[in-house]
């Protein structure tokens, strides 16, 4: 029996690092469908091409070849106790797939980060990059110590476009009109286990692991 992990969360409530401390703990491959995408590209897979024949003429591609490059990964050796997934489902009809793929045998867990909109705007306004060494500090939560300077290399600090409020709030947006109802889908089916993403991130982690069965 496998065990498959689900993560879902806003975009910015944290699940990138939840996954990789999961992952760790649980020696879990992360099965990300954006890193399948690229290497189905790069090696020019056949369903690979397949995709790239939908983007090279504009069209969305199909839940169909994505599941079908999700149906390869995850046969390999190691995913034979379990994965994580990162990215996928992101919709109800990409979720109802994906349950008709998974065998009965294995055990399907999804975790919910619950973090507030106002908590994320203000958790991605307040992200500021060095432009020269990558170092990422924050106005709120690691100030540095001068206004627009690195603590780390001296180096100038800036706010990523993507992070400003107003793109912010349309990606919070789009989540809750196409995302947020996986979540319900799966609690109405009581596979769902909400977690408060608000706390420290350790205490994060350690909801999300008690959530999960014991380790062997």
């Amino acid at each position: 029996m496998a065990i498959i992990l689900i993560l879902l969360g806003a975009p910015g409530a944290g699940k990138g690092t939840q996954a990789a401390l999961l992952c760790e703990a649980r020696h879990l491959p992360h099965i990300s469908t954006g890193d399948l995408f690229r290497e189905n590209l790069r090696a020019a897979t056949p369903v690979g091409m397949k995709a790239k024949g939908y983007m090279d003429a504009g069209k969305l591609v199909p839940d169909a070849v994505v599941l079908d490059m999700l149906t390869e990964r995850v046969a390999l050796a190691d995913c034979e106790s379990g994965y994580l997934l990162d990215g996928f489902p992101r919709t109800v009809p990409q979720a109802e797939a994906l349950d008709r793929r998974i065998s009965k045998e294995d055990e399907l867990i999804v975790l919910s980060l619950e973090v507030s909109d106002d908590t994320i705007v203000e958790r991605a306004s307040g992200r500021l990059l060095c432009r020269t060494c990558g170092n990422i500090q924050h106005r709120s939560f690691s100030p540095p110590r001068v206004e627009g300077v690195c603590d780390a290399d001296g180096g100038e600090l800036y706010r990523r476009d993507d992070d400003r409020p107003e793109v912010v709030r349309e990606r919070l947006r789009v989540y809750h009109e196409q995302t947020a109802p996986v979540a319900r889908f799966y609690e109405e089916r009581g596979q769902l286990t909400r977690v408060d993403g608000e706390q420290a991130a350790e205490d994060v982690f350690r909801a999300l692991e008690a959530a999960l069965p014991p380790r062997g």
